[in-house]
């Protein structure tokens, strides 16, 4: 795969927890980012033009990359491709697009990533992944951080952007479920699976995009730097990453890592859109890394395969 060299010498198990870790990190900076991307472009474009900006970049940039590697795009199998493809890849985008032009970035992010927790609730029936006891535990002070960030009790900012919020973290636990569904059980190569990805998204949003009243483009340097960061960077980049969590660790693992997001989307938040956090989302970024930290923390199975690399 892609990023099967990485950790060259060491033991399997070793390598993948590592090189999960860092890649997890990546997708984690790189999403949280592309939070504040997205809320700063709603005066710039409207929210189904942006998608379709970004999967039409993000295709261009990773089919060119292939092209480059000397590989050919390939299907990919077409039911959870195209599963992923409507979930994930483009039903999330499109419901947390349009939540952000409700309410601030970092309470619709925090009710976005309560995605973590669905794909607890999908993976279990559909992959037999029972969450073990340190899972459950760093997702209940996870399930705390997120509670305490959205604070229901205060109104969450508009009622229908709260719950597209809600309902595209529910879209993309499913969809990251298939997407794992889709490692599992073909061979299927990591950069082709996610040229494939954004292929299906551009085809999906861009007639969508001549349907769906949006304001006119604002065809400038704001717009157009935004539009270029979140198609190369968050989508093209960070779908590779994210793909390669995914063939590497369990989905409930990797969707408790992704809570990092909401937590780092609130501070960038703050130091760029001026949205400062309350004591209590304070607390619940918090709570959240120390249900990462729980989740991360290396079991006593893997350490002791670590002292035995003979095993």
């Amino acid at each position: 795969m892609f990023f099967g060299y990485w950790g060259h010498g060491l033991n399997k198990g070793q390598t993948q927890d590592k090189v999960a870790l860092l890649l997890m990190g990546l997708v984690v900076l790189t999403w949280g980012m592309s939070w504040v991307v997205m809320k700063a472009m709603t005066t710039h474009i409207g929210p189904v033009d942006l998608i379709a900006a970004r999967y039409g970049l993000a295709f261009v940039f990773l089919w060119g990359f292939m092209r480059f590697k000397g590989l050919q795009l390939q299907a990919t199998p077409w039911k959870l491709s195209l599963g992923v493809a409507v979930f994930q890849t483009v039903g999330f985008q499109l419901l947390s697009q349009f939540s952000l032009q409700a309410g601030g970035a970092g309470k619709m992010v925090a009710l976005a990533y309560t995605m973590p927790f669905w794909i607890v609730v999908f993976s279990w029936p559909l992959l037999g992944e029972r969450p073990q006891r340190r899972h459950v535990l760093g997702m209940f002070a996870a399930l705390g951080g997120l509670l305490l960030i959205i604070a229901p009790w205060q109104g969450m900012g508009g009622a229908l952007g709260a719950a597209l919020a809600a309902l595209s973290g529910v879209s993309w636990g499913l969809g990251a479920v298939l997407s794992k569904m889709l490692f599992q059980r073909h061979r299927v190569a990591l950069l082709n699976a996610t040229v494939w990805q954004c292929f299906l998204g551009m085809v999906i949003v861009v007639p969508l995009a001549w349907l769906v009243p949006q304001r006119a483009p604002s065809m400038e340097w704001p717009m157009l730097t935004g539009v270029l960061f979140l198609g190369v960077v968050a989508t093209g980049v960070g779908w590779l990453l994210w793909m390669a969590v995914m063939s590497r660790v369990s989905a409930a693992v990797a969707g408790m890592s992704s809570l990092g997001v909401p937590a780092l989307t609130i501070v960038l938040a703050w130091l760029i859109l001026g949205e400062q956090p309350t004591a209590l989302e304070l607390a619940g970024t918090a709570l959240i890394l120390l249900g990462l930290l729980i989740v991360n923390w290396p079991s006593r199975q893997a350490q002791t395969d670590e002292r035995m690399p003979g095993r």
